[in-house]
């Protein structure tokens, strides 16, 4: 009799086995081991980075504390073709693959921009334009609003939220069943499997309230990777290898699949830091309206900060873009100084939350940036 996988079943905490505080920090780098099924892609040429260090940089006290934490794995402070800072935890290395979480939906800004400019995405068409098999919480909604973080629904980014059973129509739909679509967990005894997509229409509307505040909701990126699919007639995969192509990673680019072999951009992707930070490099050469229009000040308010926004699948101050990852990720990107600050971290908490945590976070990399040439 087979027995399931013991990494991919859930616990007391309502967590799979291998997100659990005791082995989360090893997970995080053999994600692309763990999930039940993956994608992966090599850039046909690597963009080199020449080492020129600022050791100043890490002498920032904001910045400095974030390497002194235990949660501290890597940190890459690039500009232009130069890493002018670059620290590793001493169980990390150079060449060690992460998670990046929640980074990795930065992926559909990326192509939705290309999209945008080309004429074959409008933003202000609803979703069900492009996917007529959107569902409730989406058919209606308008691509911008999805980009924004600005659509109702029933799910909740809820880590703790039970998983079994099914909810019934309409019910809160919390993050566990996201991790089932993704792959990163096992469904419940006798309910079949299912993919991102599915999951995503299968919400229901809720509400929106006039608060402007951002609703964030990993299904909104798998129903933008939808919509980038069907409006440019290819694979979404085939976007993916192409922005891997145009950064020019270094290492592998590993990424979570779902069931039916959909890419999984809400939060699949596997880099090294060397290689997020050039990923972030990519971003600000690539600019473009969509990344200017995410510094405006527009969008939903993020976190109930005064100055973040969420626009275009980033946030920003209208300084800096970039984008958090579960449990303690963060790229960070400062267009006109054509710089990246990629930082990966494991908080060891119980549900890889920590108040404050990202705040201290931001300080620390927008003063490294901030101190760059």
């Amino acid at each position: 009799m087979t027995q399931p996988n013991p990494d991919l079943t859930v616990n007391a905490a309502r967590l799979a086995e291998w997100n659990t505080a005791a082995r989360r920090r090893q997970s995080f780098r053999n994600l692309q081991d763990i999930q039940r099924r993956g994608l992966s892609f090599r850039a046909p040429s690597v963009r080199p980075l020449v080492t020129a260090e600022n050791p100043a940089l890490a002498t920032i006290p904001t910045l400095k504390r974030l390497l002194d934490q235990p949660s501290f794995c890597a940190l890459v402070i690039a500009q232009g073709d130069r890493i002018v800072l670059e620290r590793h935890a001493a169980d990390f290395a150079t060449d060690r693959l992460h998670s990046m979480q929640s980074i990795t939906k930065t992926f559909a800004h990326l192509s939705l921009g290309r999209l945008v400019e080309t004429g074959l995405v409008d933003l202000a068409q609803p979703v069900g334009f492009y996917v007529p098999e959107a569902g409730e919480a989406y058919a209606r909604a308008r691509v911008q609003q999805v980009l924004d973080m600005d659509v109702a629904s029933n799910f909740e980014e809820d880590y703790a939220a039970p998983y079994a059973p099914c909810p019934a129509r309409g019910e809160p739909v919390g993050y566990a069943r996201q991790e089932i679509a993704m792959g990163w967990r096992l469904p419940p005894d006798g309910e079949a499997e299912f993919g991102v997509r599915s999951f995503a229409a299968g919400l229901a509307s809720a509400p929106r309230g006039d608060d402007r505040s951002t609703r964030y909701a990993s299904p909104n990126t798998d129903m933008l990777g939808w919509v980038i699919e069907r409006a440019s007639g290819r694979s979404l995969a085939s976007h993916v290898e192409e922005i891997v192509a145009e950064a020019g990673l270094e290492a592998t680019f590993h990424v979570s699949a779902d069931c039916e072999g959909v890419p999984v951009l809400s939060g699949g992707g596997m880099m090294t830091a060397r290689d997020l930070a050039r990923y972030g490099l990519l971003i600000a050469r690539r600019g473009g309206a969509l990344m200017r229009n995410a510094m405006s000040g527009a969008g939903t308010r993020y976190g109930g900060s005064p100055t973040l926004r969420y626009r275009n699948h980033l946030m920003s101050n209208g300084t800096w873009v970039g984008h958090p990852g579960y449990a303690g990720q963060f790229l960070m990107v400062d267009p006109a100084k054509q710089a990246a600050a990629a930082f990966f971290s494991v908080l060891e908490t119980e549900y890889g939350e920590r108040d404050g945590y990202f705040a201290d976070v931001m300080s620390g990399l927008e003063a490294g940036l901030r101190q760059v040439d």
